[in-house]
């Protein structure tokens, strides 16, 4: 498993469109005077720091930096949304990529829920909210893969579907080969509704090694979808160019949904004015090369 490496010809291209975009936001809604942060701290070989405390966190709003009154690491139930690709490049995919969401949800809780979205020509929701993860990997390996990509449609179905959770904590997980070349909905549209969610989005994207000459724009530009989308959440891009690789990475998803730390304070701007708020987390003496990941603000709920 690696990070993809884009070709300078790709990055030409798509860097401008980034760059003409709203700066990365991760966000938070708060619907009560408590601000929960999702928090994942890994080592250099991307593997879950544990055995961390309250006081090794500090954490800020606005520059502000705030007390935290909740901490927990623990694994508490979560709603997710699987998003999964059957359009028809998957087809010679199906059996490793099955064996990916089964990896995945072997690492749930009882208590969690799940719902699936599949995405080739349409984007349609297949199981609503159901607390049996095995209809949802029943109804994933008899899938038979057509027709082209809808990807941005299909983020748009579960975030409309995400509405009904009882969990707090809120998760999409996608697997897909591949850009969007079918969707209705715009790049630009999915991410404002991203940015208005409280969803984290995980997705394992399998990017063989075919050569950009083989490959649509739209392909080409899968990764980066891909990786905007899941960075602005909290959430992780996971990149395989072997499909041997499927079943452990949608493993590690699942692992990295139970390793979180889940800090929470009560904001010190009192200020119910609907404004973003930015909120910054470091580790108050982190070893080198630990990367944290969560989400970097949050809509102050309005009067």
């Amino acid at each position: 498993m690696s990070r993809t490496i884009l070709p300078a010809a790709i990055l030409a291209v798509v860097l401008p469109l980034l760059a003409s975009e709203p700066p990365p936001v991760r966000i938070i809604t708060a619907d009560s005077s408590l601000v929960l942060v999702p928090v994942s701290v890994t080592d250099a070989l991307g593997a879950p720091v544990t055995g961390l405390h309250m006081g090794d966190f500090q954490l800020y709003e606005d520059n502000v930096e705030q007390k935290i009154s909740h901490f927990a690491l623990e694994d508490t139930p979560v709603s997710v949304g699987v998003l999964f690709d059957v359009s028809g490049s998957m087809r010679h995919k199906m059996r490793e990529s099955s064996g990916a969401v089964a990896a995945f949800l072997r690492q749930t809780n009882p208590a969690d829920e799940f719902f699936l979205v599949e995405f080739g020509e349409r984007a349609r929701l297949r199981i609503p909210f159901t607390g049996d993860s095995d209809e949802i990997f029943q109804r994933v390996a008899r899938t038979r893969p057509f027709g082209r990509t809808s990807l941005l449609d299909a983020i748009h179905v579960a975030l409309a579907q995400m509405k009904r959770a009882q969990n707090r904590r809120k998760a999409l997980v996608i697997l897909s080969d591949g850009g969007d070349n079918r969707s209705r909905f715009s790049r630009g549209q999915i991410q404002e509704a991203m940015a208005e969610s409280d969803v984290q989005l995980y997705a394992i994207g399998i990017f063989e090694q075919d050569g950009p000459a083989k490959l649509t724009p739209e392909e080409r530009g899968g990764p980066i979808l891909l990786s905007v989308l899941a960075d602005r959440s909290g959430g992780r891009l996971y990149t395989v160019k072997s499909l041997d690789e499927l079943p452990a990475v949608g493993e590690r998803i699942g692992n990295d949904l139970r390793t979180e730390y889940v800090l929470g304070y009560s904001s010190s701007n009192d200020t119910r004015d609907g404004k973003y708020r930015h909120i910054r987390v470091r580790v108050a003496s982190p070893r080198e090369h630990w990367q944290t990941t969560y989400r970097r603000g949050y809509h102050q709920p309005s009067q």
